[in-house]
């Protein structure tokens, strides 16, 4: 009988869990439950790298995501649930790894300068923030986990993972008669839809664009009603382009095929207004998001 592999993945409670994390996380944890032994935490510590000076947001967040998690289905009968600073090996195996990584390694993570010149607003300059992928490490390889699942942008952050693994085998193989003493954790590609908030961009509480799942029915029309659609489009009977529509992306994975083929037809002929179409999106997201 085939051994069940293991995923571990966890996240950063920062704030309440949003429509991006949903369909770019949540629902694929849903399904790998099935086949995976899976292990998900609530990633604290890494939270401190950026809030470090509002720890507050921290505890409070872990509460509400670990709701949200529940809601969407994530099963404590199928799957370890747990905080990361509750495992206090998760930072010993940080400490460890960082005696044996090259400090090039972690200057070339692509994420680091993109995230720093993001948030302008926050002092990033430190060790935590540079040294976060050893502790992303140390939270896979503790569990020997086989699969790590994430979406194409984040593979070098496995393949970071990887290379200080085997620097750290190769090291420490003798004292271990040969044997390997953590398993090369190996990227699981998800399905990571584009979802971007009503400005535009990608939806981050960073941006504070986000459509979050806990919101009341009035704020999301709200939301909805200021997202910018096509912006070559004027008046309501000029023909619109759905492809370039940010709502025509929320149809795509919130409406029915029916009302997909419907909006899409209706735009390019100029005989639905954005307006209208924000209208029944706003709607269609409330009555999404109601059992949740």
């Amino acid at each position: 009988m085939a051994v069940q592999q293991r995923v571990v993945s966890g996240v950063r409670p920062t704030g309440n869990l949003h429509l991006g994390h949903l369909h770019g996380v949540i629902q694929n944890w849903v399904k790998l439950q099935a086949d995976y032994d899976c292990f998900f935490f609530i990633a604290d510590w890494h939270a401190l790298t950026t809030e470090y000076d509002n720890p507050k947001i921290i505890s409070q967040s872990a509460r509400e995501i670990l709701a949200d998690w529940l809601a969407a289905g994530i099963d404590p009968d199928k799957s370890t649930i747990f905080i990361q600073s509750e495992v206090k090996q998760h930072a010993e195996l940080q400490l460890l790894l960082a005696m044996l990584t090259p400090l090039g390694w972690l200057e070339r993570v692509p994420s680091f300068k993109e995230i720093q010149q993001n948030l302008t607003h926050k002092d990033l300059n430190t060790y935590g923030f540079l040294g976060y992928p050893l502790l992303q490490t140390a939270d896979v390889i503790l569990y020997n986990a086989h699969r790590v699942p994430v979406g194409t942008d984040q593979v070098p952050h496995i393949e970071l993972s990887r290379e200080i693994v085997r620097r750290f085998n190769h090291i420490f193989r003798k004292a271990t008669s040969g044997t390997d003493i953590f398993l090369e954790p190996q990227p699981l590609l998800t399905q990571s839809p584009k979802l971007l908030g009503p400005d535009r961009r990608k939806m981050s509480k960073s941006y504070d664009n986000c459509i979050y799942l806990a919101d009341s029915p009035d704020v999301i029309r709200k939301k909805v009603m200021s997202a910018i659609t096509d912006p070559a489009r004027v008046k309501k009977d000029d023909p619109g382009h759905p492809e370039e529509c940010l709502i025509y992306d929320y149809h795509k994975l919130h409406s029915d095929q029916a009302t997909i083929s419907r909006v899409c037809e209706e735009c390019k002929a100029g005989t639905i207004g954005c307006v209208e179409d924000k209208k029944m999106m706003a709607e269609t997201l409330i009555s999404f998001l109601k059992p949740h």
